[in-house]
């Protein structure tokens, strides 16, 4: 059995659930986690914040709920209204971490939300990836040719297909996967300590 875990690094509600997931890897070392990048903001969705009209008051909603930090930085980049969250690139930068510490895929997809929602660093900047991939002791210089590099749209697209195949149309959404089985263990928002009733009652079903 292993988790995967479906989310979009530009979605607020993922971001909060960071903690979470933390938490039950750092429970279930036993446990690989498969990290997916939805696709929340792709084709006519890719357009200015300013456009998401409830995205400050789902934040308060979101920091209310789970305790996620949305810092100065995000604050600053988002103030004018123009930034433009584009989930394919993000997703592109989520498959090139991945792809040089997929053991640590978890782990970098929330550095990756912190980079944004904390410290206002834009996911489509190759220099976001080379400053999380140097935090983590990862070589940058591979994490920043496999973003740019011509397979990259690819892999986005790929990341996207998984999820729909998994049936997964909100996120986060954390599976647990047993062969062609799949059961939900956490949609939107759960804790720890929900998600180990859920895996405790799938093992002894």
């Amino acid at each position: 059995m292993k988790l995967v875990y479906v989310f979009d690094a530009y979605c607020g509600w993922s971001h909060g659930f960071s903690g979470t997931l933390r938490e039950v890897v750092s429970r279930h070392p036993d446990l690989p986690v498969e990290v997916v990048s939805g696709g929340l903001f792709t084709g006519p969705r890719r357009v200015p914040i300013r456009e998401f009209g409830y995205v400050q008051g789902a934040n308060a909603q979101i920091a209310e709920l789970t305790g996620a930090e949305f810092g100065e930085g995000y604050e600053r980049l988002i103030a004018d209204g123009t930034f433009v969250m584009d989930s394919e690139a993000a997703a592109r930068g989520v498959a090139a971490l991945r792809q040089v510490a997929p053991e640590r895929a978890a782990e970098l997809a929330a550095a990756l939300q912190h980079a944004f929602y904390v410290d206002g660093l834009s996911l489509s900047e190759a220099a976001t990836y080379r400053k999380t991939a140097d935090a983590a002791g990862l070589d940058a210089d591979a994490v920043v040719a496999a973003f740019e590099g011509p397979e990259a749209p690819g892999t986005a697209a790929e990341d996207f297909h998984r999820a729909a195949e998994l049936g997964v149309t909100g996120f986060p959404t954390l599976l647990a996967v047993d062969g062609d089985h799949f059961t939900p263990m956490a949609r939107g928002h759960a804790t720890a300590d929900e998600i180990d009733q859920r895996l405790a009652a799938l093992r002894t079903a």
